[in-house]
């Protein structure tokens, strides 16, 4: 976070704060399980292994799914070069919108299989030589980061920049809210906002990398 200017910061809390509205929206659809927090579902997936056998394929197949998504989402910002932001929003707009599509039509499973795809995909808007430089569906990086930011201010002796990282995870617990309050007021249109939020941001990235 700290390495990337200002417009970019605002893209990548706006980008974590769609992650977790999607998160939430698929925590609330699915039984309990995530779309973007794969350490959750691994854990789920070691809970059911033992207690619960014949329900361990759920977890699996979602950590499959976003395994999947962060594959084909790295191709294609490789293909796409200086435009990669724009074109991996896209991607997510898209495969959104698809699962928007499939909740209308009450098709749970495919309507999750496009979440996690897209949950997947997205953590390749931020690269740094092919590597993901800032997470956007997890946040246990962020937290850490942020507390030995403070307690090294604290100390006298650096921690600048600690503020963004803080700023990051908030973006994704307010998206969780917001995400948890469309479901449950709207549920019918609830998915069809991420899609446009995803779209929206990949026009912003466009226009930033064009500045």
């Amino acid at each position: 976070m700290n390495s990337i200017d200002r417009s970019r910061r605002r893209l990548a809390v706006a980008a974590a704060a769609l992650a977790g509205y999607v998160d939430a929206t698929g925590f609330l659809s699915a039984n309990s399980y995530f779309v973007s927090f794969m350490s959750g579902n691994t854990t789920r997936l070691g809970v059911d292994l033992v207690a619960n056998p014949h329900t361990a394929v759920v977890p699996a197949l979602l950590v499959l799914g976003f395994v999947v998504g962060v594959f084909g989402g790295a191709l294609l910002a490789a293909k796409a070069g200086k435009q990669r932001k724009f074109a991996v929003l896209c991607l997510v707009a898209a495969l959104l919108a698809g699962a928007a599509m499939a909740g209308r039509g009450a098709e749970l499973e495919l309507a999750m299989a496009l979440l996690v795809l897209a949950m997947g995909a997205l953590n390749n808007t931020f690269q740094r030589d092919g590597e993901v430089s800032v997470g956007l569906t997890y946040m246990t990086g962020a937290l850490v980061r942020f507390a030995q930011g403070l307690a090294a201010k604290v100390l006298g002796n650096g921690g600048a920049g600690w503020e963004s990282w803080l700023m990051l995870w908030l973006g994704l617990a307010l998206g969780a809210v917001a995400g948890a309050f469309a479901l449950l007021t709207w549920p019918a249109y609830a998915l069809w906002l991420p899609a446009v939020w995803a779209l929206v941001l990949a026009l912003l990235a466009r226009r930033i990398a064009l500045s």
